[in-house]
């Protein structure tokens, strides 16, 4: 079997594989999480929180595809399976059933931040191990805070 030699050292290789790890897991629960609420968000505002919601799935599957890719060519498998996730996300619990639009819009918001915290965690980790991978990370934490804002925003 083929296996991609990093160049990374093992240390490194090792505090960049953690980072790259939790975010992909975040992201695919991100992903998760914003297309449970866009499937039951009602309300005034369904519509345009239900789009919204989908900005958000199309920005977390995007940006967990690069990151997984980036384990890949850094010779670190990628695991982004449901049982994975399940148990490694920071993302809290999900409402279940319909949801109105501003319990769909805080629930974003909780869930973003979340994320984001972590995230920042990880830019700080990877900054003397590998930048490129940082580089990577501070440009899906940017993203995710500005939709962090747009659902803050949204509720006013």
């Amino acid at each position: 079997m083929y296996v991609v030699k990093s160049p990374l050292s093992d240390e490194n290789l090792k505090t960049v594989s953690e980072a790259l790890q939790g975010a992909l897991v975040d992201l695919v629960d991100l992903a998760l999480v914003a297309k449970q609420i866009h499937w039951n968000v009602v309300g005034p505002r369904f519509r345009s929180v239900h789009l919204q919601l989908d900005e958000v799935v199309a920005l977390a599957r995007t940006h967990s595809d690069t990151v997984a890719e980036r384990a890949a060519a850094l010779g670190v498998s990628p695991d982004g399976r449901a049982a994975t996730v399940a148990v490694g996300s920071g993302i809290g619990v999900t409402p279940e059933g319909w949801v109105d639009d501003t319990a769909a819009v805080g629930a974003l918001v909780e869930a973003l931040g979340a994320v984001i915290t972590r995230m920042r965690e990880r830019v700080t980790a990877t900054d003397q191990p590998d930048p490129v991978s940082q580089d990577i990370l501070i440009t899906i934490t940017a993203d995710l805070e500005k939709q962090h804002w747009m659902f803050q925003a949204e509720n006013g």
